[in-house]
């Protein structure tokens, strides 16, 4: 299990990240497909390393694939309201209940669904991890999220927050290849807007949805001994 452990945040820590980067930097955009697909598989191989020879394994997948459902259909539904969407509460609130790669898993396959709609690209790859680095760090801090709601207050600005960043290190690799701090304080600086936006909505939605939802996850998490 230890050795699962390792091997699970070594890809979604370090392959992720290296893949979606390398696939930017060494493709063009209409490569974009299968560079998403390359990060989804190494996605689903954390969750499915934790998976044991039990019954239980089905009802995880259909929870998981349920949560990635909800997110892109709420991120679809907020499309008129850009920056204020549900997709990070809701990837947080997978990860709290069922672990980190799950809700890596969640945040990575949101991002590649939801862009059938919104449209595929080279950033596809970005957003893939950074969604699902946001559930991995949910699922490592799960316990004080759920006991206290200051630190779910907390975690929801701060993912915001997180999710705007690491975006913006993409935009600045984006230009030429080169990453200039320069370039980087002026990204953040116009994206602070959005940024606040999108750091207040995840608030919003996880204080709102942890009671309902949350309960729910649990209920199940714990008639299915998952």
């Amino acid at each position: 299990m230890k050795l699962r452990r390792i091997l699970s945040y070594g890809i979604m820590c370090i392959g992720m990240p290296l893949a979606a980067y390398g696939g930017a930097m060494l493709f063009e955009n209409k490569q974009a497909a299968w560079v998403s697909m390359c990060i989804a598989v190494l996605a689903c191989i954390p969750f499915f390393l934790r998976f044991e020879k039990k019954r239980n394994n089905t009802a995880r997948v259909v929870i998981i694939a349920v949560m990635v459902a909800l997110s892109v259909v709420g991120r679809i539904v907020f499309t008129a309201l850009p920056g204020f969407k549900p997709v990070t509460a809701l990837i947080v609130l997978t990860a709290m209940y069922f672990g980190s790669e799950a809700g890596f898993l969640t945040g990575a396959l949101t991002a590649v669904i939801s862009n059938f709609y919104f449209g595929q690209g080279l950033w596809t790859p970005i957003q893939m991890f950074v969604w699902g680095f946001i559930g991995l760090l949910a699922g490592v801090f799960a316990s004080p999220l759920k006991r206290s709601r200051i630190a779910l207050l907390i975690g929801a600005l701060l993912s915001g927050v997180l999710f705007s960043l690491l975006m913006d290190v993409w935009t600045v690799l984006w230009a030429d290849g080169t990453f200039r701090i320069a370039r980087y304080l002026t990204a953040v600086t116009a994206s602070g807007y959005f940024t606040l936006v999108y750091a207040l909505s995840n608030a919003v939605f996880l204080l709102l949805l942890k009671p309902p939802i949350g309960a729910v996850l649990d209920r199940i998490r714990i008639k299915f001994k998952l």
